[in-house]
């Protein structure tokens, strides 16, 4: 059952750090349809707007295009003359987007110097139309957009007789000047008070001196300089095959139509000159058509679908190694994937922060610890009415210590990583019935100079398809994405915690359509909702969404 609608609905999908729901339409309504019409509200999520500051503020239009094949737009991108000239308090990328017809959802980038700032998929559209818009803070980009660059954007797509979606965008950055340091001061202590605040990771103190794309390539050459790098990897599967939905796959032996030798475990990996630097758990983003019914999405898409989020890995204990002026080989993989078999992408933008006292800074990497990578898949096979069943358990860990010598003395890095990934995989003859319940875990602790970050990122997923009598195919899901940031400082009398943030995103998803008809004849009905809090020190953000037949009925905020 899945090859055959996968193919018939999501085919030839292509899928795509704060995303906000806005798009015109009704207000909540108290009275939904009785089923799915011809057009519905504008997609929304209850993630917040990025936060601006109170300053003066300059917009620059990035890139205008209609994309209807493959081929990219590039242009040219100049930074505005006032607002700050290159030392900006926040920058903000606004993507605004419209389309109508009928058109799948599609994987989307924009590039300036080469350096990728913001990686998006698309909502599938309506007859009569939709419009949508994505906001992300990108002032970590700031290096790049200082100076005069070439913009490479594209939403690869389809036209013909029966996709005659065009994807019409206009991406623009507002540049905010800097808040005088009082100003500032006041309004951080305002914002602790209010309860619709949500911290920024992005200040200028954090802001990186150099943004080092690899593009294509896998050689770097890091300012000798260097105190600081991390690497940030867009890693998606998607292209039409079955790594869109990897975590579905089985291996050989199993009666499936999607096959992965060893099943479904990823790691998206980083080595430095072949020797492990970094391991991380992909995201299980769901794209607007996935899991054969887009009339779960039509209106609140699945976590992170329209703004997908760089995995980063704090490479600062190769600092010392890399330092030396000389090509290094850097190099991402995906574990899990066969060999052969595309379906990841996984665009690479190294960050550093350079002490700008030395012209050198030495160092070495002084510990390099790595466990075996667990991925166990066990299948048993079904019979009659019992259905066939994979259980999937792995993991990983690795644990990187370096020290560099900076004009304000040795710092010593450390960097633990640990993964783990539990899964069952249930489905029938004909694969009729099809569910899944898994959970990734992906804990990552630095400590440096006396004071330590951990973040605890959990994702799950639970779902279940159904094909059942008169072809009426039903799907029912869970997703969440989860992050606990702790940050701690060692003291004269112990372990001091310094700040604490807790996001969590939770989406459920039910509707019901009758499959292999056209659209006017599906007769389709569903429900969706999304609650996002973010929760710190700092303040509360907590809002919720639901929809029925594709009318936004409940939008609440509790904070």
């Amino acid at each position: 059952m899945r090859r055959r609608v996968m193919s018939m609905l999501v085919g030839a999908t292509l899928a795509a750090s704060a995303l906000f729901g806005a798009g015109a339409g009704p207000a909540a309504a108290d009275t939904p349809p009785d089923e799915f019409g011809n057009d519905w509200h504008d997609p929304v999520t209850a993630a917040p707007p990025v936060p601006k500051p109170h300053t003066r503020s300059c917009e620059v239009t990035v890139a205008e295009a209609q994309f209807k094949d493959f081929t990219p737009y590039k242009g040219d991108y100049t930074p505005p003359d006032k607002c700050g000239e290159g030392r900006w308090g926040k920058v903000v990328l606004r993507l605004d987007g419209k389309v109508k017809g009928r058109q799948y959802d599609r994987l989307g980038y924009l590039r300036i110097g080469g350096v990728e700032v913001f990686r998006t998929s698309t909502p599938e559209p309506s007859v009569d139309g939709i419009t949508w818009s994505v906001e992300k803070d990108v002032t970590r980009y700031s290096e790049t957009l200082g100076r005069d660059q070439q913009v490479e954007m594209l939403i690869g797509n389809v036209v013909n007789e029966t996709y005659t979606g065009i994807i019409d965008v206009k991406a623009t950055l507002t540049f905010y000047a800097q808040e005088k340091r009082g100003a500032a001061s006041n309004r951080s202590a305002a914002a602790r008070s209010t309860s619709s605040s949500a911290p920024s990771k992005n200040t200028p103190a954090t802001v990186p001196d150099r943004v080092l794309p690899l593009g294509d390539g896998t050689t770097l050459t890091t300012p000798r300089n260097s105190e600081r790098i991390v690497a940030e990897v867009y890693a998606t599967g998607s292209g039409g095959g079955c790594e869109e939905y990897w975590y579905l796959t089985v291996p050989d032996a199993a009666p499936y139509s999607c096959k992965a030798d060893q099943g479904p475990y990823r790691e998206v990996q980083v080595k430095v000159d072949g020797k492990l630097a970094g391991i991380a758990a992909p995201f299980p983003t769901v794209w607007t058509g996935g899991w054969s019914n887009p009339f779960l999405w039509y209106v609140i898409p699945g976590p992170r679908a329209f703004d997908i989020k760089p995995i980063e890995y704090d490479l600062t204990p190769f600092a010392g190694i890399l330092n030396d002026g000389r090509p290094h080989q850097v190099e991402v993989s995906v574990v899990g994937v066969p060999k052969a078999q595309t379906g990841w992408n996984a665009p690479v933008n190294v960050l550093v922060w350079q002490d700008e006292k030395r012209d050198h800074v030495t160092g070495a990497l002084t510990r390099h610890e790595e466990s075996d990578l667990a991925d166990k898949a066990t299948y048993t096979p079904g019979s009659g009415d019992e259905a066939h069943r994979l259980d999937t358990k792995g993991g990983h860990r690795l644990s990187v210590s370096g020290y560099v010598n900076t004009s304000h003395g040795r710092v010593a890095t450390t960097v633990t990583r640990t993964l783990a990934n539990t899964s069952v995989h249930r489905w029938t003859e004909g694969e009729a019935m099809d569910a899944l319940k898994a959970t990734w875990a992906d804990r990552e602790t630095v400590t440096a100079s006396g004071r330590s970050a951990r973040t605890d990122r959990t994702y799950t997923m639970d779902g279940t398809t159904t094909l059942g009598a008169g072809d009426r195919l039903r799907t029912k899901i869970s997703l969440g994405d989860r992050a606990e940031h702790v940050t701690e400082r060692v003291t004269g009398h112990g372990v001091r915690r310094t700040g604490r943030s807790v996001l969590d995103d939770r989406y459920d998803g039910d509707a019901t359509y009758t499959a292999n008809v056209p659209r006017d004849q599906r007769h389709a009905v569903g429900t969706s909702r999304e609650r996002y809090r973010l929760i710190g020190d700092h303040g509360c953000y907590d809002r919720t969404l639901a929809t029925a037949q594709g009318t936004l009925t409940e939008d609440r905020r509790r904070c």
